[in-house]
């Protein structure tokens, strides 16, 4: 997977929001998750966009968007941002992809920030309590002392943290380009920073709230995601009764590379619903 530099810019709060829209159609807007970026989203958004206009971003504290130390990269302080670029997009119902915490992203904003969607496919999302790896758990008790590592035994254990995400192993070319954006000083600190301010309290605040989402909701999860495992789907099918479900054999929590093209045809077939759906619903 080749490493692409998104070309325009979005200044909220002093912090600089990287973005690129692409494609021609309905607007079909992707959300990474931690600690990845919009590149694990491209090839596939890449494919839709022969019908979608697809818009990718990174947050703040990842990829190519601003990592000033002194700004929070919470889930709240995401989940605005997310509202607040798409009111600079002018979307008001754009079809949502959402990868790991980038479902508490999307989630949030519709409940608590008046965000409304087209249609929000949910994939291997922190969603539900509790979440977080034991790696995860460990540095958001000691994100000081990680924060002083050398900087080799630091790219070792971004490496081994990133690799436990896949099933199947990673490519030395995928690896490079998950691990690559939190390398040097800067990306260090960047690194521990957004796993200290992870916070539960982000997504209890809204579990109870799941039940008013009116819109069609489609949940995909990897049978071997070992980060937040499969039985949360069915978790989050419970609290959102309409959603339909499917699981992907042979997958972890990286589905996007474990398991590419079963993951591909399933966004493929459920966007395809929706963009038929669109249409009708515009001639009627």
């Amino acid at each position: 997977m080749k490493e692409k530099q998104l070309l325009d810019e979005f200044a909220w709060q002093e912090r600089t929001v990287r973005w690129e829209r692409f494609g021609s159609g309905p607007a079909l807007v992707f959300l990474h998750g931690t600690p990845w970026s919009s590149l694990l989203w491209r090839p596939i958004a890449r494919a839709l966009a022969r019908r979608f206009t697809v818009y990718l971003w990174d947050m703040p504290g990842y990829g190519s968007s601003s990592k000033e130390p002194s700004h929070s990269v919470d889930l709240g302080v995401q989940s605005e941002v997310f509202a607040a670029l798409l009111d600079h997009w002018n979307l008001t119902r754009p079809h949502v992809v959402a990868h790991d915490f980038g479902g508490a992203v999307a989630l949030r904003a519709r409940l608590l920030h008046g965000a409304e969607f087209a249609s929000l496919c949910l994939v291997d999302v922190v969603a539900l309590t509790p979440w977080g790896s034991p790696f995860f758990n460990l540095v958001k008790e000691h994100a000081a002392v990680f924060e002083q590592l050398p900087s080799a035994v630091h790219k070792g254990a971004v490496e081994a943290y990133i690799n436990g995400a896949s099933h199947k192993g990673l490519r030395v070319d995928d690896l490079e380009m998950l691990v690559k954006p939190w390398l040097g000083e800067e990306n260090q600190t960047a690194f521990y920073r957004q796993i200290a301010q992870a916070d539960e309290r982000f997504t209890t605040e809204i579990e109870g709230e799941l039940g008013r989402i009116t819109e069609p909701v489609h949940i995909i999860w990897g049978v071997e995601d070992t980060w937040i495992p499969a039985d949360r789907a069915r978790r989050l099918n419970d609290a959102i009764p309409h959603a339909s479900v499917t699981l992907i054999p042979e997958a972890g929590h990286l589905i996007q590379l474990d398991a590419p093209a079963a993951l591909s045809a399933e966004l493929a077939d459920w966007m395809a619903e929706r963009h038929t759906g669109t249409v009708e619903a515009r001639r009627a």
